[in-house]
């Protein structure tokens, strides 16, 4: 499986996960997830995915601090429909972070460990996305803009070109290669993740 190098460089979450480590998948409930892990559930990569995968790590560092954050103990609320936009895609790279689900997810083990009703749409707030610690109760508010990594000047002629059937094969993967460019920017580029997202307390 190839992918951009890239992918490898960026920070991976660590979390607890207790239901993991109740049916022994991770010992002590100790994982880490990348963000090749989320391009595989989105089935891309792009600007909208690496935003999701920044807000859910700057948002969990801003909610457990020093501590693993609780995988399952963690509500999501978006601030939008669940079919406006990109919303889906941010929820379900920031939820399955969190492991949250909707109605549909797991119901627990004899009253534990369930990871469903996690996940809300249509909730008003000042920002994207909220995340809250089902334990404590505490919680913060994301927004995400990656307005200061523009495209390149060439990227969107040739997705034009790609869209139309018009673009060669070198063309396709100069659009393809120009479109992860930016990711990588987005995504590397530490410096500039405290302007990309803001956090603030729910």
């Amino acid at each position: 499986m190839k992918y951009p190098a890239f992918f490898d460089q960026v920070q991976s979450i660590r979390l607890q996960d207790p239901l993991s480590n109740f049916l022994g998948a991770f010992e002590d409930g100790l994982m880490e997830i990348s963000y090749l892990d989320c391009v595989k559930l989105a089935g891309h990569s792009c600007p909208t995915v690496a935003g999701a995968y920044l807000m859910a790590l700057k948002g969990l560092e801003a909610l457990y601090g020093d501590s693993l954050p609780q995988r399952g103990s963690i509500y999501v609320s978006m601030r939008d429909a669940e079919a406006e936009g990109v919303t889906g895609v941010i929820c379900n790279v920031i939820s399955f972070i969190a492991g949250a689900n909707g109605a549909s997810g797991f119901k627990g083990i004899g009253g534990n460990f369930s990871r469903n009703n996690l996940v809300s749409y249509d909730i008003p707030m000042e920002g994207e996305v909220k995340l809250t610690r089902t334990d404590t109760n505490e919680s913060v508010i994301l927004n995400y803009s990656a307005s200061m990594v523009p495209a390149d000047a060439m990227m969107q002629p040739l997705m034009g070109k790609s869209l139309q059937g018009m673009a060669s094969e070198e063309e396709k993967k100069e659009f393809g290669r120009l479109w992860q460019e930016r990711v990588e920017k987005i995504l590397l580029s530490t410096e500039l993740w405290d302007k990309m997202i803001t956090i603030n307390k729910g």
